[in-house]
Formats: C-alpha cells, structure tokens, sequence
C-alpha cells in the first residue's frame, strides 16, 4: 500500500526530513497521491510534520492519541516463521474467531493471524460474550492444523495463555511472577487460560481465551485460538469491576499493543512446536506452574455432581489441575467438566 511504502520512507530517513518530490519518485505517484496518503497517516496517530521547501518528517508519537495499532506496526515487531502470516488486520469486525473459521474454509495455511482493534460478536466460554471495547484493547485469533489427536487439541487452550503472560512479563519488567521475589505486582494465569494481575494477592482479570476445534468425522479439521487482551482501558460496567482490570491501570502507563501482538506470536510459535513434538504439555508444565497463581491456594470446584473444595498443587501433562481434597485425595480437574474458583474470590 502506498502509505506504508511513504511510512517506511520516513523511518527510514532517521528524523529527517524528505522531499514530497522524493516520496512521489520513490513510489511513481502523484503529489496529491502522496498528500492522501500522509492524511491518512495521521488519522491513524503517526505525527508527521510537513514544512514548506523542506518536505515530511516522522515526528513522535502523539500521546495524546490512540497507541498505533495496525499491520504495518505489528510487522515492525513480528519475527515468526508461521504464527501471525499471512496477518490480516481490521479496525473493526464482529469476532476474529468467526473471521478465521471463514479464512480456514477458504483455504488459508495453518498461522493466519486476524487481529482486530474492536469487535462488535465477541465470544467467551461457555457461550459467554466477551466485551469489546474499541481502539484500546487487542482481539485476535489464529488458525491451526494440528497432526495430533482431537482429545488433545484442546491443551493448545493452555499453550495460549502460558504465551500470552509470558509476553507479558517479558515486556514489562516491572511485573514479576507468582512466588517469586520482586515487585509488588505479578501477573500469572488462573487455571485454565484467563490471565489476572494485581497487588497483593488480589488479582483481577485482564485476558480471556477461546479455542474452538471443528472435526471431519474423528479428525482434527481446525483449531481457532482466540485471545481478548484489556490492554489500554480504563473503564469497566459496574457488572466487572470488581473483577476486571487492564494493563494500563495495573502498569499505571499506557501499553504498546502491536509490541504485544508480536511478542506473544514469537512466544506462541515456540511453545506450541514444543507442545505439537511432544503431544503433551509435559516440555511446558514447569513453565505453566510457574505462572500459575492456583498452585498453593485454596479451591472451590464448582462440580455441579459433587463440588468440593481442596488445595491446588499444580497441572497433569494433560492440563488438568491436580487438586489435594480437604481429606488428603488427590484430584485432577478437567477444564471441559467443572470451573474452579478460589474460595474467597475470584482467584
């Protein structure tokens, strides 16, 4: 597209300035083309000034406007192999899960990416709406083609979230992990996929995951992983408040969101090769309990046959979440069977 070849050109000048003369030759279009193009640019947040006789400069970013979010900025960050191409981007679309299942029934490879910055259908488990607040958050899914399995596609649910919260702490070094030594905020993932974050033990909510797996008789036709992120926004309905939160109000800054787009994919990618190898979560388990803020913590299983109550101690190389019952049994919970809850809260 024009305005990304005139982006790349500025960028490329370092701060300098460059000639509308000089964009027009370097792209064989028109002055007024190249005009187009810079107002189209600012619209969505790049700063460029322009100064007669000198011609445009990519200034700052404007803090003032929304984090530039886009597939040109995403692809500044993004260094994959599959996860995230070919990436397709909208400013707006219903939900990025339904997006993907229409690009898989056309054809699309296995790591095609939609990626959204509001959705108007979001979806969460168990048939849930996922609330998609615009330009502040991040919606995205991608597409599999796992060659395992259907009983163990869905383990690509934990894989996503161990991705994601690692993602996280690697960009934020201010945020530390559940049990460890560090900060006072940490970050971690609630059994089996939502990530929360918080002070002082009490952690709130700031991403959801679904994964929908579609078979042909008893093999694996696709598998969408979706991800909802809370990155920038700092209001919620009175219904979430109290259990919701987002990165920009934990962080108290405002957060890169193509930055993180990219960074989960480069964690996604190498994870889910190691969970594919193996057919198991066993390679990751370490990882996964590292992050998982459960582990230690009293649990309330919310089995509608025979809900009880125990001490959760970790995962099974399949995800499930080992429990030790109030009686000294030993559990294992299926994320597909039971929710679990803590017992004074969410967590």
């Amino acid at each position: 597209m024009l305005k990304d070849e005139i982006l790349n050109a500025l960028r490329e000048a370092g701060g300098e300035y460059v000639s509308g003369q000089q964009l027009c030759s370097r792209s064989g279009v028109s002055r007024t083309a190249v005009w187009k193009a810079i107002g189209r640019l600012r619209e969505e947040g790049y700063a460029i000034e322009a100064v007669t006789n000198r011609g445009y400069r990519l200034g700052e970013t404007d803090e003032e406007k929304p984090d530039l979010f886009n597939a040109q900025e995403i692809g500044r960050f993004l260094h994959t192999r599959w996860a995230g191409h070919p990436l397709v981007f909208r400013k707006q679309t219903g939900s990025t899960n339904d997006d993907i299942l229409r690009m898989s029934d056309e054809g699309a490879a296995q790591g095609t990416l939609a990626v959204a910055a509001a959705q108007t259908a979001g979806k969460g488990r168990r048939g849930r709406a996922w609330i998609s607040v615009p330009d502040c958050n991040i919606y995205m899914s991608i597409l599999l083609r796992p060659s395992m399995r259907a009983d163990k596609a869905p383990m690509s649910t934990l894989v996503m979230a161990l991705s994601a919260c690692q993602a996280v702490t690697d960009l934020f070094p201010e945020i530390s992990v559940p049990r460890t030594e560090g900060g006072d905020l940490r970050a971690g993932i609630k059994w089996p996929n939502d990530l929360v974050i918080g002070r002082a033990g009490e952690y709130r909510k700031f991403t959801g995951i679904l994964t929908e797996m579609r078979l042909e008789e008893t093999q694996i036709r696709d598998v969408v992983v979706g991800i909802g992120i809370n990155v920038n926004e700092t209001e919620f309905s009175d219904e979430i408040r109290q259990s919701a939160t987002s990165l920009k109000l934990a962080l108290g800054k405002r957060a890169n969101r193509a930055q993180l787009t990219a960074r989960i994919w480069e964690r996604f990618e190498e994870n889910y090769e190691v969970f594919e190898a193996a057919g198991s979560l066993l390679p990751l388990k370490d990882a996964y309990e590292t992050l998982l803020v459960n582990v230690g913590r009293r649990v309330r299983v919310l089995d509608p046959q025979s809900p009880f109550e125990g001490t959760a101690e970790g995962i099974t190389g399949t995800g499930e979440l080992i429990v030790r019952t109030d009686e000294g049994e030993i559990r294992c919970v299926g994320a597909g069977e039971v929710s679990v809850r803590g017992v004074n809260g969410y967590v």
